[in-house]
């Protein structure tokens, strides 16, 4: 099976929202899950601190098993890893060793 990536579109196949389409906005490979755009979002409570003074409401994502999506639809984006070389790197070591 082809791992799944951020951008992919993917189908949840069991649990409480089955059969919706969505998205993968973040994977945690650690925990096993992923976070879907639209699907599994609460609110959680903060408390006043000194980063968030105000406290209030944040929603936050609940990540879904990995085990209970298939893939629909893979991402376009293809990262492609290019290699820079410095040609003038090359020289001067080839120089040295030549003495």
């Amino acid at each position: 099976m082809k791992s799944l990536k951020i951008g992919d579109k993917v189908a949840v196949i069991a649990g409480s929202h089955k059969g919706e389409t969505a998205k993968i906005v973040k994977i945690d490979r650690k925990a096993g899950k992923a976070c879907l755009e639209g699907i599994n979002i609460i609110e959680r409570h903060v408390k006043k601190s000194y980063l968030n003074p105000t406290g209030g409401k944040k929603t936050v994502h609940i990540g879904i098993d990995l085990s209970n999506l298939k893939l629909v639809e893979a991402s376009k984006y293809v990262k492609s890893a290019v290699k820079k070389v410095d040609n003038d790197k090359k020289d001067k070591k080839a120089k040295k060793g030549a003495k």
